[in-house]
């Protein structure tokens, strides 16, 4: 026996990860059901057990164990996958017909009520079958096992999965005391593998598997009408101990000796820490999420790790070392943004895990238990750890770019030169949007459940949204200043002052509290000292917006609009109907003729051009009066209106 090879075969695993990638996660059995035949039929052209073309059927020797094969157990795992595949499938049509029988009336209703009891009884014979493939690579198994080619953790995980087609099996046939018990001692089982479990993924296997049996317990509980038939742990615990030795051969041993292998195979990596979320476990309840969860785990490692690094070197031996650390700090600041974005990867990855079970949870119509922390609420924990970390790597770009402006400043001032430092074009800009980023990332993070829920949280994110509404703005007036426009850059700092007024009453109530920087990790730390020294910051740079202001055009808003000459919109409409005295107009305009010296004449030529200026006057309101009025156009519309504006007669 030692010279035979040990098989390794995970039943609960390989079902698992075959019914989450072939349509079971939106429950499309039909695509699952397909997708069992054609791995059936691959595995019987690999093992060779393919049946003759001939017209003579040719029945296949039966499976020795001295030949056995992992393909083998495979083969009977897809077998009664797909025969249970095939009888969801036809118990889903049957209860769509009897709904539809209710609705129809007359012959149609009796077709319909015809075919979903044939259906039903289909569903049945494929139910018995997928429970025929299970017995048989049970006992295969516990051969295996037998002589120890097999693990107790291999074993117990198929001896779980009979019991559970079983159990399913007769609650369908309304036989509920017998299900309960076959119900029940998988779940015990499942309970064994869980605390058993070497690593995360394993226990979360386990429990994913729990959590599908659960409410089939809790049915047929309450069917039985048993006290506390809610409490799906406190049943498991009155009738598995009961029962499992009976429907287990040698379980109280198979424990045992599952307990000795975990014990022997106690390893920490692929451990997944627990997470915590105000003071209480988040549960993770999927291994596809545990997956993910342990490439966040070794990436917050890894920059832990570096950000040791960095403190290290930055305690400088000398001052020629001293120098070289400040002039590395912007290297360092990138490896810290590349390890960063290792973390947003990972998280983003789990964030589209956890959003597809949300999804299918919606789409089976199951609700967890109320008081649970559900998919919905781990979805909501990897959204704000995936914010939070955005955040982090946001601040940590902005402050490297405010780290070089502030080295060339202090550089500048050492060599005594009394110029102003030339600051680059496209660093404010650079850091307006990196705050805007930010302030996404905030407002987000405000709107989900988990921090709408916790009062101290959410205030807190809305003291970091103020404060970051309130350094764009002081940061978007600097942008303004180099193009001279004082106006906007000094109502931009004013916008500041306002949005740190309410920062400063919002956070100070709480300052003692604050749930981010009392949090893991504390990314966005913010105080008192942080608000004062932004304060006087914002109060300085705003007397020099003043004072440049003063000092370029002496405070005038628009100095340019006086030299520019405007033409009156409409100028020249009354052109068309009014005569105009051009020369009040010349005068008016500062454009008056030079007066001409009249010689002295006598009065009767004085009283001759007195009568000639009245004529001229009855002349010019005869003219006047013989003007026409415009009259309507017989073609009318809107091109005779325009056409009376602009000069057409």
């Amino acid at each position: 026996m030692s010279g035979k090879p040990k098989l390794h075969f995970q039943a609960l695993l390989i079902a698992n990860e075959q019914r989450n990638v072939y349509g079971l996660r939106y429950n499309d059995y039909e695509r699952y059901r397909k997708h069992c035949y054609n791995r059936t039929h691959r595995l019987r052209s690999s093992l060779k057990m393919t049946y003759g073309r001939g017209r003579e059927f040719k029945k296949l020797p039966p499976i020795s164990l001295d030949t056995i094969k992992e393909g083998h157990l495979q083969l009977l795992l897809f077998e009664a996958e797909r025969a249970w595949a095939h009888s969801q499938e036809m118990y889903q049509e049957s209860l769509k017909l009897a709904n539809d029988a209710k609705t129809l009336k007359g012959a149609a209703a009796d077709q319909a009520e015809k075919q979903s009891n044939a259906n039903r009884k289909h569903a049945t014979r494929r139910m018995r079958r997928a429970i025929h493939w299970a017995t048989q690579l049970l006992s295969h198994c516990q051969a295996l096992y037998a002589q120890s080619r097999l693990s107790a953790e291999d074993l117990v995980q198929i001896t779980t999965y009979t019991l559970n087609l079983n159990g399913r099996f007769l609650r369908q046939r309304y036989e509920f005391e017998d299900a309960l018990v076959q119900l029940s001692v998988a779940r015990n089982l499942l309970d064994a593998l869980a605390s058993a479990a070497a690593t995360s993924r394993a226990q979360a296997l386990a429990i994913a598997f729990a959590d599908e049996i659960g409410p089939e317990i809790r049915h047929a509980a309450h069917e039985l009408h048993r006290d506390k038939a809610y409490d799906v742990d406190a049943v498991v615990a009155d009738v598995a101990p009961k029962h499992r030795n009976a429907l287990v051969q040698g379980c109280d041993g198979l424990l045992a000796r599952l307990k000795e292998e975990s014990g022997a195979a106690v390893q920490n990596k692929g451990k997944l820490k627990e997470l915590l979320w105000e003071g209480e476990p988040v549960p993770v309840r999927n291994p596809e999420l545990v997956d993910v969860l342990l490439k966040v785990q070794e990436a917050e490692e890894r920059l832990g790790d570096s950000d040791k690094a960095e403190e290290k070197s930055e305690q400088p031996v000398s001052e020629e070392k001293g120098k070289k650390g400040k002039q590395g700090k912007s290297a360092r600041s990138k490896r810290g943004v590349a390890s960063y974005d290792a973390i947003l990867l990972a998280l983003s990855e789990a964030e589209d895990v956890s959003r597809k079970l949300v999804e299918a949870r919606k789409l089976s119509g199951t609700t967890a238990a109320a008081g649970t922390r559900d998919n919905q609420f781990v979805h909501a924990y990897i959204v704000y750890q995936l914010l939070s970390r955005r955040v982090q790597r946001d601040l940590l770009l902005t402050s490297a770019l405010l780290h070089q402006l502030h080295a060339a400043q202090k550089s500048h001032r050492d060599a005594g030169s009394s110029r102003k430092v030339q600051v680059d074009a496209r660093l404010y800009p650079a850091i307006v949007k990196l705050l805007d980023s930010v302030l996404q990332s905030l407002e987000q993070m405000r709107t989900l459940s988990i921090v709408d829920e916790s009062p101290d949280l959410a205030t807190a994110v809305d003291a970091r949204i103020s404060f970051t509404k309130a350094r764009r703005c002081y940061y978007l007036s600097w942008c303004y200043a180099p193009l001279k426009k004082y106006a906007e850059a000094l109502a931009l700092t004013q916008h500041a002052s306002i949005h740190l007024r309410e920062c400063r009453s919002t956070l100070t109530p709480t300052i003692e509290t604050d749930a981010i920087n009392d949090g893991e990790p504390a990314f966005y730390s913010l105080d008192v000292q942080d608000l004062n020294r932004f304060e006087e910051e914002l109060v300085l740079e705003s007397t020099g917006f003043k004072n440049d202001w003063f000092a370029y055009n002496g405070g005038t808003l628009d100095g340019e609009s006086g030299k520019t000459h405007k033409k009156p919109l409409f100028f020249d409409i009354a052109l068309n109907y009014i005569n105009l005295d051009m020369d009040r107009l010349q005068e008016r305009a500062g454009k008056v003729p030079p007066s001409v010296t009249a010689p002295v004449a006598a009065p009767a030529p004085q009283v001759a051009e007195k009568k000639t200026q009245v004529q001229r006057a009855k002349v010019e309101e005869i003219e006047r009066a013989a003007t026409p009025e415009p009259t309507p156009q017989a073609r009318g519309g809107l091109g005779g209106l325009l056409g009376g504006w602009w000069g057409r007669r």
